[in-house]
């Protein structure tokens, strides 16, 4: 059986409180006393649990943050950014993920039943905004990073992706590119919903109607980019230039076309979506709508931490703008 606060105090002869206080260097202690309790919490080998150590804070000082997957760049990138806010905040993260689908949520449950955080940032794993949202109602703060279109009830931070997507369609028509292929992500998801219409209404304001045989379903993947780069090639698909949900997809296109032949950006220009570090990295480097990534993080966690501090969220969603960066993959 695993040892308990109460088989510490019992050895020690002193009361549960002073074990805690002692766990969490809090009140006025003995030194003499405190140096027995450290004594058989060593002999003993007793761990603190979670909710031992919230209880005797008041506060477990660590945040929670449940993610699809940490294999996605972008999301290593927003995990970064939050993570720093936090540690400078004194707080500890902790990351979940959603790769096992319920087994992981059901791994993640656990550590919210034992109050070991305090408060939840998410982005959004399939299937789970409902289980999210009974949480939140339950009285633990959340936050979601980049809702997908979901509008959920609590606090969120997300970007301008149709307002993104609009402005790579706006800079393609400059350039006299007039019939892209679109390499979108999956469409279940709001945000790639959002920038697929932006990019047709792009068009529109211009005269222009896309071709829907020319919009081609990818995965986020860098082979899906390949894979979408080399149909449209082997089928004879006429396009001037490409448009991707992601930079990693736009990445492997570029790499199809240059090895069929094709010149960026002279026969066919490309544009991704992100402006990860890996978009000034590609041959040639990648223009991309910038995606306020660090930003997002950083919001999401500081709106978290004050609504773990008592401070009531903003009534509406947080909205960070996009950008855009011109490089050599559009720009010659």
């Amino acid at each position: 059986m695993s040892v308990t606060i109460r088989d510490v105090a019992l050895r020690a002869g002193v009361s549960k409180t002073t074990v805690s206080r002692v766990l969490n260097g809090r009140g006025e202690l003995d030194e003499r006393t405190a140096e027995r309790v450290r004594a058989v919490i060593d002999e003993l080998g007793y761990v603190p649990s979670a909710r031992a150590v919230a209880f005797a804070r008041g506060s477990a000082r660590v945040i929670g943050m449940l993610v699809p997957s940490l294999a996605w760049p972008w999301t290593g990138e927003v995990v970064q950014a939050a993570v720093e806010v936090a540690e400078e905040a004194g707080y500890g993260m902790l990351v979940f993920t959603a790769t096992q689908g319920e087994q992981s949520m059901r791994r993640f449950a656990g550590h919210v039943s034992a109050k070991a955080i305090d408060g939840l940032l998410v982005i959004e794993p399939d299937g789970t905004l409902d289980a999210i949202t009974a949480l939140h109602d339950d009285g633990l703060p959340v936050v979601l990073i980049d809702d997908r279109g979901s509008e959920p009830r609590f606090p969120s931070v997300s970007t301008t992706n149709r307002l993104g997507a609009r402005a790579a369609a706006h800079h393609l028509l400059a350039l006299g590119r007039h019939r892209p292929l679109v390499v979108s992500g999956e469409p279940r998801f709001g945000c790639i919903r959002e920038r697929l219409a932006g990019f047709v209404e792009g068009y529109a304001s211009a005269g222009v109607t896309l071709d829907p045989g020319l919009v081609v379903e990818g995965d986020f993947t860098y082979e899906s980019g390949q894979t979408a780069a080399g149909r449209a090639l082997e089928a004879g698909l006429r396009f001037d230039s490409v448009f991707a949900h992601n930079d990693v997809m736009a990445a492997g296109a570029m790499a199809v076309l240059r090895g069929a032949g094709l010149r960026i950006p002279e026969d066919v220009a490309v544009v991704g979506f992100d402006d990860l570090p890996l978009a000034a990295q590609t041959d040639p480097p990648l223009t991309a709508v910038h995606q306020p990534i660090r930003e997002m993080g950083q919001t999401a966690a500081r709106m978290l931490l004050a609504a773990c501090a008592g401070t009531p969220p903003p009534d509406e969603a947080i909205v960070l703008p996009t950008s855009f960066t011109v490089r050599t993959s559009t720009a010659g």
